[in-house]
């Protein structure tokens, strides 16, 4: 269904194996890889999104205390850091059904989250990484609600 979606779209992706798919799209602050990774006998199907972010290690300390706030403010998935490369990513996981199906909507709700939360907080860490703003100031100067387009 992932790979229906990212066709229907446009976006390209390419399947890595039965169990694993590769796809890009473009987010309002850059592309941003998505691999959907299916685990058939948990009947669990994994999202993750890398935002394109490298996280240098002297940022390390308030790159973790700015990833526990932002945590904090999502009610699905979570961000983490990559272990092997330092990398900023977006995770998150549905369990399916016995039958092991993901509808549409479903496949739809769980990318558009996925691209959501990055944009919404890909601020923040930039704000950290490259402005040296604190975790706080920079999570608040982030989650600032526009009122409309330039």
């Amino acid at each position: 269904m992932l790979a229906a979606l990212f066709e229907a779209r446009g976006w390209p992706c390419q399947s890595l194996s039965e169990e694993e798919i590769l796809g890009e799209i473009q987010g309002s602050w850059g592309k941003y890889q998505l691999r959907g990774v299916w685990r058939r006998e948990d009947r669990v199907l994994q999202l993750i999104s890398l935002p394109d972010i490298r996280l240098s290690r002297e940022k390390m300390p308030d790159a973790y205390e700015l990833l526990a706030r932002v945590n904090e403010q999502l009610w699905l998935g979570h961000f983490d850091i990559w272990s092997q490369g330092d990398m900023l990513v977006y995770r998150h996981g549905v369990m399916l059904g016995d039958d092991g199906l993901l509808s549409l909507d479903q496949a739809q709700a769980l990318v558009e989250t996925a691209i959501d939360e990055c944009d919404r907080f890909y601020p923040a860490f930039q704000f950290v990484l490259w402005s040296d703003k604190s975790p706080r100031d920079a999570l608040a100067a982030a989650l600032v609600d526009a009122a409309g387009e330039a």
